[in-house]
This record gives C-alpha cells, sequence and structure tokens, in this order.
C-alpha cells in the first residue's frame, strides 16, 4: 500500500507540474504579477504535496524503490527544482530593479538568472540522479576551457555588451552616429548585439563586439535636438545686412526647426561675385532634418525671389573670357571654348 501511495503521490506532483508549465506559458510575459502568483501556487502545492506524505522533495532517499515508481519520483522532483527556479526568476525579474538605470538592473537580473539556471541543474544532477558534483565541477573546467576557445567570438559579444550596458554610451531609443558611418535610432540591445533602424528604415544588427570598437556620437545626449548647417552662395550685390535680414525673416518662417535658440546667418566669406551664407539651424531630432532642410532651401527660395536676390554659381564654376589671340590660339586644339579655371 505504502508503494502505491508513494507512486500517487509522485504521479500527482507530475501532473500538477505540467499543468503549471502550461499556464505559465499561457500567461505569456505580459503579466509579471500574475504569472510569479500562479507560479509560486505550483509551487506550494507541490511542495505540500510531498510533506503530507513525508517524502522529501528536493532529492531521492536511498529508501525508495525502483521500477516505475522511481521514474515517478525523479520526474516529480525534476518538475519541482523546475518550479523552484522559474518562482525565483519571476520574483528577481519583478523586483530587483534600479530607478533611472534600466540596462544595469537588466544586467543584474540576467546574472541572477543565470546563476539559478545554473544552481538549479547542479542540484538535479546531484540530488535527483546521484551523480558526484565534485567531479563534474572539475571535469567541467575542462569543458570550459573548450568551450572557451571554440566561442571566442561569442564571448567577445557578450562581454562587450556587458561593457556597453556597465559604460551605457547609449539606451534604447537614442539617435546613434558611428565611425563608420553608420547612423540612426537603437530599437533593441542585448548581450549579442544591438540592432539600429537607419534612416532608410532598414535594420542593421551590429555584434557588440564590433561596436565597441567604432567611435560612437550619441545625438540625442544632452537633448535630441540637432544642429544642420546649409551652405549658400548669394550673388554680391546688396549689403550683407540686407541679405542676413531677409535670410533671417525666411528662417522665422520654417515649422520643422527649433526657434530657441534662434537659427542663425553667418557670412563665411565674400568676393567680387558672391558672399557665402550658412544657415544655422536645430531640429527637434536628427530624424527630422531631411524634411527642415527641404523646407528651408523651398522658403529661402522663395524670399530670395520675392526681395529680389540672386543666387551665384559655385566658385569652382568660374569661366574666365579669354582675349581674342588666345580665342584664336585655342581654336585650333579646342575649338574656341572657353577654358575653366
Amino acid at each position: 500500500m505504502a508503494v502505491d501511495l508513494s507512486a500517487l503521490v509522485f504521479a500527482i506532483v507530475d501532473i500538477v507540474g505540467v499543468i503549471g508549465i502550461l499556464v505559465w506559458h499561457v500567461q505569456g510575459k505580459d503579466r509579471p504579477t500574475a504569472r510569479l502568483i500562479v507560479q509560486i501556487l505550483f509551487f506550494a502545492a507541490m511542495t505540500a504535496t510531498f510533506f503530507s506524505q513525508g517524502i522529501v522533495p528536493f532529492r531521492v532517499t536511498t529508501g525508495e524503490l525502483a521500477g516505475l515508481t522511481a521514474y515517478l519520483g525523479k520526474s516529480a522532483r525534476v518538475l519541482w527544482w523546475v518550479h523552484l527556479a522559474w518562482a525565483t526568476i519571476g520574483f528577481v525579474r519583478l523586483y530587483i530593479a534600479l530607478d533611472r538605470r534600466p540596462q544595469e538592473a537588466r544586467l543584474i537580473q540576467d546574472l541572477i538568472v543565470a546563476g539559478v539556471y545554473l544552481g538549479v541543474a547542479l542540484s538535479i544532477i546531484g540530488f535527483v540522479f546521484g551523480a558526484p558534483i565534485g567531479t563534474l565541477v572539475a571535469t567541467s573546467g575542462v569543458v570550459a576551457i573548450i568551450l572557451g576557445l571554440a566561442l571566442q567570438n561569442t564571448l567577445g559579444d557578450l562581454f562587450s555588451g556587458v561593457a556597453l550596458t556597465l559604460g551605457r554610451p547609449f539606451t534604447i531609443g537614442d539617435w546613434i552616429q558611428l565611425g563608420d558611418g553608420t547612423e540612426g535610432r537603437v530599437i533593441q540591445n542585448n548581450w549579442r548585439s544591438t540592432q539600429i533602424l537607419t534612416p532608410a528604415h532598414n535594420v542593421v544588427v551590429l555584434p557588440n563586439s564590433a561596436l565597441a570598437k567604432l567611435s560612437l556620437t550619441n545625438l540625442t545626449r544632452p537633448d535630441e535636438s540637432h544642429l544642420v548647417e546649409l551652405a549658400i552662395r548669394i550673388a554680391a550685390d546688396r549689403q550683407p545686412s540686407a541679405i542676413e535680414a531677409i535670410l533671417v525673416s525666411a528662417l522665422e518662417d520654417c515649422r520643422f526647426i527649433v526657434q530657441e535658440p534662434k537659427p542663425v546667418v553667418a557670412f563665411k566669406g565674400i568676393d567680387a561675385i558672391a558672399i557665402d551664407v550658412e544657415l544655422l539651424f536645430r531640429v527637434t531630432s536628427p530624424a527630422n532634418r531631411v524634411q527642415a532642410r527641404n523646407e528651408i532651401i523651398n522658403v529661402v527660395s522663395q524670399q530670395c525671389a520675392t526681395h529680389g536676390l540672386g543666387f551665384a554659381m559655385p566658385a569652382q564654376a568660374y569661366y574666365v573670357v579669354p582675349s581674342l589671340g588666345d580665342k584664336m590660339e585655342k581654336s585650333e586644339s579646342v575649338g574656341g571654348l572657353p577654358r575653366a579655371l
């Protein structure tokens, strides 16, 4: 009768454990508190079922019989350890948090979760299946060396991910610019890689080891507003002060730029043909640069046409009209075409 009762207890624990796993998966990650409560209830029910018959839940005793009862007992204890691990991990995910430092909190959580899984795996191997833990740990050192050599690139990504998490050069949602020209918004970051959404709406996946070797400019800090420069050349037939007033008025009419601090019209140079002007303005986000630049070009063109300002050709496009003697000399070789400087 005792044998049948033990087998019945183990079967009940197996059924409760399997149902708990199914419920755990059905609930999903969107309800962490409810998920943790249900997980604790299933674990408590399994533990109470064990102790109701005086059975040790975490290890196999020497007095247990072989056969079907032994298999049921081992599977029940494996499920008990799994539910213990999940309940512990649920508590860690829910209650270990750092205010305003989500990446560091995530790193601490992942390290604790890894320790829980490792401890539970060793406990199952040692307490349930009776394997010698000491020999296993000694052997695992050699295995770790072999795996380290085989997975050195992956481990490099993992350690670089830890360094990026602790250094915090960016967070999810930041707009960054890398030394190789890659630019975009960070949409995902984990221990293995970082994903960037580019202005072309492509997702670039960078291994953390490669990202750690590149220079990085965070365009979101200290705020997301971004300075944009636009160079134009205005014909030098008006006073610079009048040109400045017209261009300032044009910038004030633009909707896609930040008006505080105010946009700036800077004169960069002057010659007999044109005045070099640089328009300096800020946008609310690097993603708005194209819209703002297009709007400013359109508004500036309209204002210049309204006030009679003309645009000048680039300095490299100037032509020198040769003298009559030069024309006759060049006509045989280049057909009398003018020479570009």
